[in-house]
């Protein structure tokens, strides 16, 4: 197949996507506890802003401003019925933006997670969730995005789920997990792990990964375990800028842009096609990592070591892959299958 992204793929050794939604549209005037999707329709020149932003600061890639706009993620507004409106402004907004940059930039339509649990430790059932996800991509494929882009999911049944959504949709897609819980997904996924998913899909994506997470240093190490498997498609790295903590009631993220440029570096070494940043990175973080792929000669994979003295230490001491912590991941779930028995 044929398209933006796999174009850039094969003329290209790195792409820079781009960085936050959130922490800039909060910084644009968004209220803590509003969906950013309305913002497609009502504040419409602050979307192309974003995008904007993104493509001047050097990103070859950005997401669109759709990222909770499926139907169970948009009820919580009473909106859940504004599914096909919103994204497909998301994406016909993404689209005027990267048409007219002079440079091939890639419109990725952004899919995150339902925030329900699917079945069988929750009540979502696959098809309600295929049904939510292909109405979605079917939308942003409509308003004109490149690709579609799941990003931030923790279970690999929601997984499943948007791939056999975007199957049904026609549409390429890439994929990325959220691995914040000592080196795994909220459910229990290591790097390793999604490799096999990822590899035993039906329509594998153009690319997969790990966006968000703890912060840089994690994000890292799980790139490392993913390169560790070998894997034939590209690998994305989207980390957040540094550690966020809250001040003058706002959340800020302490990482620097000479922080992420090292962190860009570091992710392409470690075995990173697609590179960008996830909550709190700024245009002038994304300015700086472009930079630094421009110029600085690609070096061997960066050992842990490496990584903890130039970006910082690891939330926890292992990354959840090793003999012992699958032992014990095996222990916990042999223990909730007793407790949902009982």
């Amino acid at each position: 197949m044929t398209n933006a992204l796999t174009s850039l793929l094969e003329t290209r050794d790195w792409l820079l996507a781009d960085g936050a939604t959130g922490t800039n549209l909060f910084n644009m005037g968004l209220s803590s506890g509003d969906a950013p999707e309305f913002w497609n329709l009502n504040e419409p020149d602050k979307i192309r802003a974003l995008y904007r932003n993104a493509v001047e600061a050097g990103s070859d890639i950005f997401l669109t401003n759709s990222f909770g706009g499926n139907a169970s993620r948009l009820k919580l507004h009473d909106g859940q019925n504004r599914v096909g409106e919103l994204n497909r402004a998301a994406a016909e907004l993404g689209r005027d933006i990267a048409d007219a940059a002079g440079r091939p930039i890639v419109v990725a339509g952004s899919v995150g997670p339902t925030g329900d649990i699917m079945q069988p430790v929750g009540s979502l059932s696959h098809a309600d969730a295929v049904e939510m996800f292909h109405e979605q991509a079917e939308a942003l494929k409509a308003g004109g995005a490149d690709v579609l882009w799941v990003e931030t999911i923790s279970a690999p049944e929601e997984f499943r789920a948007a791939a056999e959504a975007f199957a049904l949709a026609d549409m390429p897609w890439c994929g990325t997990m959220s691995f914040d819980t000592a080196g795994r997904t909220m459910m229990g996924l290591t790097s390793s792990d999604m490799v096999a998913l990822v590899q035993g899909l039906p329509n594998p994506p153009l690319a997969f990964g790990a966006n968000c997470g703890v912060g840089a240093s994690d994000l890292l190490r799980t790139v490392l375990g993913f390169t560790a498997e070998s894997p034939e498609i590209p690998v994305i790295a989207k980390g957040n800028a540094g550690i966020p903590r809250f001040e003058d009631g706002h959340i800020h993220y302490d990482g620097t842009p000479e922080l992420m440029a090292e962190y860009a570096v570091m992710a392409r070494d470690a075995g990173a096609t697609i590179i960008g940043g996830c909550c709190g990175t700024m245009p002038d973080h994304l300015r700086a990592m472009r930079k630094a792929l421009e110029t600085r000669p690609r070096g061997d994979a960066p050992t842990l070591a490496e990584i903890e003295a130039k970006i910082g230490g690891f939330s926890s001491a292992s990354d959840g892959t090793g003999a012992e912590a699958k032992a014990e991941g095996a222990a916990r779930r042999s223990a909730g299958r007793r407790r949902r028995r009982a």
